[in-house]
């Protein structure tokens, strides 16, 4: 019995010690395994957050040809129109007009004038003294008058109107002067940017379809 006891006892105290090493193995191979599951998981998240950036990287690098792209041609469509329309409008309501008045004073009265006020006579800023039914006229030049170059007191040749002498131009000028020539320029000006400011529509047209 003594043996017995002694040898069951020390079958179950090895049993028990087996089957304690056995959990604590098990338990350690599960701790391991758990410890190496959160570590793939964690990868997972990284390398899904890795995707994430990746992905956000791709799409800034794609956004920014695209804006590049169209940034191009609508600046110069818009800056084509802006000087198609300046010229344009200089053209017609500067520089025509200024030709059709100084053609208007060819059958005016002409006299001898002196040059009273010199500088940018193109844009007006000339004036020529003459005598006038016995009165002294100071007048301006028009927009378009040429002789810029002259001194003051020069002589020149003038055709002023009959009933107001302070309308008057030089008689060089009567056919269109200088003003004439700038009208034509400024309109073949505008015409061209008008012509740019097209293709550039055309161009963002077809850009907008493909």
């Amino acid at each position: 019995m003594g043996l017995n006891g002694t040898v069951d006892g020390g079958g179950s105290g090895a049993r028990t010690g087996s089957g304690a090493g056995a959990v604590g193995g098990r338990r350690s191979r599960n701790a391991g395994s758990a410890g190496n599951g959160s570590g793939k998981a964690g990868n997972g998240n990284a390398e899904s957050g890795s995707g994430n950036v990746g992905a956000g990287g791709w799409g800034g690098r794609a956004g920014v040809p695209e804006t590049g792209q169209h940034l191009g041609p609508r600046a110069s469509l818009l800056m084509s129109l802006a000087f198609a329309l300046l010229l344009g409008a200089l053209s017609a309501l500067v520089m025509l007009p200024a030709a059709q008045h100084l053609r208007s004073l060819q059958d005016g009265e002409r006299a001898r004038a002196t040059l009273h006020t010199a500088g940018a006579c193109m844009t007006g800023q000339c004036k020529v003294t003459f005598e006038a039914d016995g009165q002294t006229v100071v007048a301006d030049l028009p927009v378009g008058s040429g002789g810029g170059k002259s001194s003051v007191g020069a002589a020149v040749d003038v055709r002023y109107q009959a009933d107001d002498p302070r309308v008057v131009a030089r008689t060089q000028d009567t056919g269109g002067g200088g003003a004439a020539l700038l009208a034509w320029l400024t309109a073949g000006a505008a015409v061209f940017f008008l012509a740019l400011s097209g293709a550039a529509a055309i161009f963002l047209a077809r850009q907008r379809r493909t």
